[in-house]
């Protein structure tokens, strides 16, 4: 019986998690307004045309900025290194839609880069001189720089375990640096750069906030309007049809490039750590200024843009409630690690426990809710809720229970569930790994149940895993924009949201003060997160 208390719990968590994916797909069959009829002749193609561009676009670029800085600070030292290899992920403390306010309001006509202008050389008309970023471009490199970081995080880790014996390699085949760059070390890193790119490229799909103020259509604007506006949730859930087919058709493309390509590398002088290069002279100041100026354009930009309008315009600062903002932003952190943190425990121990493959199997295809944009989660749980309730509550004679998961915390928390579920069950999952399963056997052997030793013995050997993940979780749930800006309860606003409804009005300035707080928190969890994700076990 405690067996099958285990299973059922592990296998219902991993149902409800692919609940809002079951019910995308068998939306897409559901009949549409006049709508789908009209934007299907008109905008659908450019809403695909501007999502492929914008995801090839941010995903060349953070490729190239997130590998170079990894390939600096992971094989050479030059003046400033070791403060770069953390400072360069401050980066994700900057969501996209904040990145693209400070980029309009320090180049917009009479912004802040005139007012520098001004400043320095007197009255004149610098707008003419001053370029513009908005639009594609701007929206192209909001998302860049403020997702490169993945790629850098992921990139440096390979780079950072790659043995002496493989750089040895180049040099005694004669290569340059270069070429050893492109023929050895980037194909040894392909599946931690590739990672890496996933990540950016889910990120950059389900990127709204960014897009929509820039005024550019893609698919997950396309989703929001066709419910905000057009009141027709049928064609939002197809248009997040094929949004899903888009991301799931990559991941398949990928591993179908790579399945017959190894990436360990064998050696009968078993593994050498590398030791970094000093660089001297004018290429160690290449390097300085490289990651400077990344660091500076990724993060201190942003920063500085916020805080200077915050104390240009002090009063939007004292006409904004931050202390309810910010009591609102911890409950739902608290709220949504709690209820991530026990049910990832039950699942995972309930895997452990059953040892079921078809178990295994749903709780790897549960865990794909990261990879589905907030936007297309929402409308699902909201399409969902609408459909048990006509069909079942209904039916059984009950009251309505929307509002009881619509426009409410609880269902927020649910759908915060769904798409951070990954991030708690793979990181418990990793912690797991570490306890041998004779430690088990010797408990029950002691006469500890299944539950005492859950309780006794695994979660306190997790504790370490249980604050990296609630600290991941607390960074995601700040940061996030749709989720929150749909499902939110009545007059219940977050920094998020608060910011981005000030941007929608052309309230730029008003925007500075709830981004800046956003900010500076995101970048208090990422300063607590980098100890575990730049671990060097070889320094």
């Amino acid at each position: 019986m405690k067996f099958n208390s285990w299973y059922i719990s592990s296998f219902l968590i991993s149902f409800i998690v692919l609940i809002p994916i079951i019910t995308v797909f068998f939306s897409f069959f559901e009949s549409t307004s006049n709508y789908y009829e009209i934007l299907k002749n008109t905008f659908l193609i450019e809403y695909i045309f501007n999502s492929s561009i914008l995801l090839v676009s941010v995903l060349f670029i953070t490729f190239i900025l997130g590998t170079g800085a990894a390939y600096l600070v992971s094989f050479y030292e030059f003046p400033g290194s070791n403060f770069f290899k953390w400072a360069l992920i401050l980066s994700f403390a900057v969501p996209p839609y904040i990145y693209a306010y400070s980029l309009t309001a320090f180049f917009e006509n009479y912004g802040t880069a005139f007012t520098i202008l001004k400043t320095l050389f007197g009255d004149a008309n610098y707008n003419k001189s001053i370029p513009k970023f908005d639009g594609m471009f701007g929206a192209i490199l909001s998302i860049s720089f403020s997702l490169y970081a993945y790629v850098y995080i992921l990139a440096r880790a390979s780079f950072l375990y790659q043995p002496q014996n493989l750089i040895d390699l180049g040099k005694n085949l004669g290569f340059s640096k270069f070429r050893s760059l492109y023929k050895i070390i980037l194909p040894a890193a392909r599946p931690a750069i590739v990672a890496g790119l996933s990540l950016v490229a889910m990120e950059t799909l389900a990127e709204f906030g960014a897009v929509d103020f820039f005024s550019i259509n893609t698919l997950t604007t396309g989703i929001y309007n066709s419910w905000i506006y057009f009141d027709d949730l049928a064609f939002a859930n197809r248009i997040s049809f094929f949004l899903l087919l888009f991301i799931f058709s990559m991941f398949i493309l990928e591993n179908l490039s790579r399945r017959k390509a190894k990436y360990h590398f064998n050696t009968r002088e078993g593994f050498k750590q590398k030791e970094k290069i000093k660089l001297f002279g004018g290429n160690s100041f290449l390097a300085f200024i490289f990651c400077s100026f990344l660091l500076f354009i990724s993060f201190l930009f942003p920063l500085s843009q916020m805080f200077y309008w915050t104390i240009k315009f002090p009063e939007n600062l004292f006409d904004l409630d931050v202390i309810t903002l910010f009591l609102n932003t911890l409950y739902l952190v608290a709220l949504s690690s709690l209820v991530l943190i026990i049910f990832s425990l039950i699942s995972n121990y309930g895997n452990r426990v059953s040892s079921n493959r078809s178990l295994n199997i749903l709780s790897t295809l549960s865990i794909s809710g990261y990879a589905i944009p907030g936007v297309i989660l929402a409308i699902a749980f909201i399409t969902f809720i609408a459909w048990f309730d006509n069909n079942i509550i209904k039916t059984l004679g009950f009251d309505s229970i929307k509002k009881i998961f619509i426009g409410s915390v609880l269902g927020l928390v649910l759908v915060y569930f769904v798409r951070f579920y990954s991030l708690a069950f793979n990181g418990i999952k990793s912690g797991y790994e570490k306890i041998n399963i004779s430690v088990d056997e010797s408990a029950y052997l002691l006469g500890y149940s299944k539950k005492k030793t859950f309780m006794n013995i695994h979660i306190p050997f997790l504790r370490n895993s249980l604050l990296f993940i609630i600290i991941l979780i607390s960074l995601e749930i700040i940061r996030e924009l749709p989720i929150t800006l749909i499902l939110r309860p009545f007059n219940f606003e977050t920094f998020a949201t608060t910011a981005y409804i000030s941007a929608s009005e052309d309230l730029l300035e008003a925007a500075a003060v709830p981004s800046l707080f956003l900010i500076l928190i995101a970048s208090f969890f990422i300063m607590i997160t980098s100890k575990y994700v730049l671990r060097e076990t070889h320094e």
